[in-house]
């Protein structure tokens, strides 16, 4: 494995969307995932879908979800780790919930009993709904009798990795929470949790794992490119900032240091150490 593959892939932590959807394809870590995240056992299926793509039509917008799994009961549980606040995670989750809803009914199905119940879930490690919570769990409720649910089988979940209230939450969550947000030999060592250590065991093989190395090079590399053609039109264009912004969060997203990604922007973008300390303070994203 080159150093540069090892630096990526030990700089990374869970919350990256590269190393969680690499560790979430062994069918035993998602398990212990899902589990964690809503503190009750879920057994699934060995099979599991990862950068699974889904399009109602071609002239609609398609969703990538980070990872699908099926339980033993036909329950679905899509999760999605989202390192950036977009502004727009509410209303994307209903759009997901839509699309995942099409998709999981055959052609000509005239029974609408038969739609799975699924289960959302978007982890972060920012609070969306600002009450300070670790998780908020969604189900269908009748605003004049609030003990009434529509029962209709779907669940959205959003995971705060750093949330600020710990009452209510179990020891194994809250070091979840610990664990995903610093993903290191020693947080996994501190961790009581047989789950936890289950999950870390996966990350330490694809940390050294050759093909993981060659893949996370190549998977950087094709986002460079993706970057570059952007900030090249974007030049054209006076768009400079825009493409700033995208340098720092890929850069962000695959753990590279904080001096070197404001080195990558004076380089990429030809500007002076000023101004990339201007665009630094305005998009990175401290953890």
């Amino acid at each position: 494995m080159t150093q540069n593959a090892k630096t990526l892939l030990d700089g990374m932590n869970l919350s990256n969307k590269f190393l969680f959807d690499e560790t979430m394809e062994d069918a035993e870590a998602y398990s212990a995932t899902v589990s964690i995240l809503l503190e009750q056992e879920i057994e699934l299926l060995s099979r599991v879908e990862t950068e699974k793509e889904l399009r109602v039509s071609p002239e609609l917008r398609s969703v990538r979800l980070d990872v699908v799994g099926m339980d033993t009961d036909k329950k679905v549980y899509y999760t999605e780790m989202q390192k950036r606040d977009t502004n727009n995670l509410k209303k994307r989750s209903r759009y997901y919930q839509g699309q995942m809803d099409v998709s999981l009914l055959e052609p000509g199905c005239k029974d609408f009993n038969a739609l799975p119940d699924t289960c959302f879930i978007l982890v972060a490690p920012f609070d969306i709904f600002g009450r300070g919570l670790y998780r908020y769990t969604f189900e269908g409720q009748c605003r004049e009798c609030p003990d009434l649910k529509i029962d209709d089988g779907a669940l959205r979940v959003f995971i705060n990795t750093n949330g600020s209230k710990e009452e209510g939450f179990s020891k194994e969550f809250l070091d979840f929470m610990e664990y995903i947000n610093k993903t290191t030999d020693e947080t996994a060592a501190k961790a009581e949790s047989e789950r936890i250590k289950l999950i870390h065991k996966r990350v330490q093989k694809i940390r050294t794992s050759e093909k993981m190395g060659v893949k996370v090079m190549q998977w950087w590399e094709e986002l460079e490119y993706e970057r570059e053609d952007a900030r090249a039109a974007g030049h054209a264009e006076g768009h400079a900032e825009g493409h700033a912004e995208g340098i720092v969060s890929i850069c962000q997203e695959f753990g590279v240091p904080k001096e070197e990604i404001k080195t990558r922007l004076e380089q990429k973008l030809a500007i002076s150490q000023e101004n990339a300390e201007m665009y630094m303070k305005k998009f990175y994203v401290e953890a």
